[in-house]
């Protein structure tokens, strides 16, 4: 049964974008975005539309240039999304929203299980690429890896791009690592047959968490769902609805990283 109050968050926004924040959301955000440095003109743009500028691109997948005129100016909005993305703002940001996602699911802010896997994107030509992608043997892709740690909501804890070739194994224990700095109360990681092996059981040895490989034990074909492992693959899933995030458009990994970052469930819509 419809209520006055979800009338009022649903209501369609007169001349608008569906990727806005609303009000709720930017009353979380705003207290975060850093403040017009002294000195100098005063600022006059405004921070919330370069935010719903950064989540317009992002959702809809257009380049820079092609940003609606109602919006900032594409330069402007690029400069603090750099800004943002290099000094850690969008990473504040993210940390904040997930610690609200999940006490919103009745949990503590800081997981104790949580389940890796990697996830491949196919590289788009590109005049300039800094940081290099690489080839994917199995799959066929010239792109990059998205490893990704999310807990067991599908909220995103740890996130980086790294090239295609590399093995999920053989870089899964420096992103367990950097959880840990973050989630001191991670004990459990679940993860696919991929991650099972000697080399990587041996790099997590001192590390405060268990390693727990979730196989498919059916000989027969089609799709089976996995204890655990589904979760992740929703987040996948949820990235994907991201036209800026179905393939690699960016010349830098940092870039790619900090628009997946604004993909918490709070703000996904």
């Amino acid at each position: 049964m419809w209520t006055d109050e979800q009338r009022k968050k649903h209501k369609p926004q007169e001349g608008r974008y569906p990727s806005d924040v609303t009000d709720e959301e930017w009353a979380i955000i705003e207290p975060m975005i850093p403040p017009a440095r002294t000195g100098g003109r005063k600022r006059e743009t405004d921070m919330r539309e370069v935010f719903n500028a950064i989540r317009y691109i992002n959702r809809t997948g257009c380049q820079w240039r092609q940003l609606p005129k109602d919006f900032p100016p594409h330069t402007t909005v690029y400069n603090y999304f750099w800004e943002w993305t290099r000094y850690g703002v969008l990473d504040r940001i993210h940390q904040t929203l997930l610690e609200k996602c999940r006490e919103a699911c009745g949990r503590e802010s800081d997981p104790t299980a949580a389940i890796i896997d990697t996830q491949v994107a196919k590289a788009t030509e590109k005049g300039v690429s800094i940081d290099p992608v690489g080839y994917d043997a199995g799959k066929k892709i010239k792109g990059i890896k998205r490893n990704a740690l999310v807990d067991t909501e599908g909220h995103l804890l740890s996130l980086e791009i790294i090239p295609a070739n590399i093995q999920d194994r053989d870089c899964a224990a420096g992103l367990i690592e950097k959880a840990l700095e973050k989630f001191p109360r991670l004990k459990k990681i679940f993860a696919d047959g991929g991650y099972a092996g000697p080399k990587l059981a041996s790099a997590l040895v001192g590390l405060p968490v268990e390693l727990e490989i979730v196989k498919r034990t059916d000989k027969d074909g089609g799709f089976k769902v996995l204890r655990r492992r589904w979760v992740i693959e929703r987040t996948f899933s949820w990235l994907r609805r991201n036209r800026r995030l179905m393939a690699h458009y960016e010349a830098l990994a940092m870039i790619a990283l900090g628009f997946a970052k604004l993909v918490p469930r709070l703000i996904n819509r």
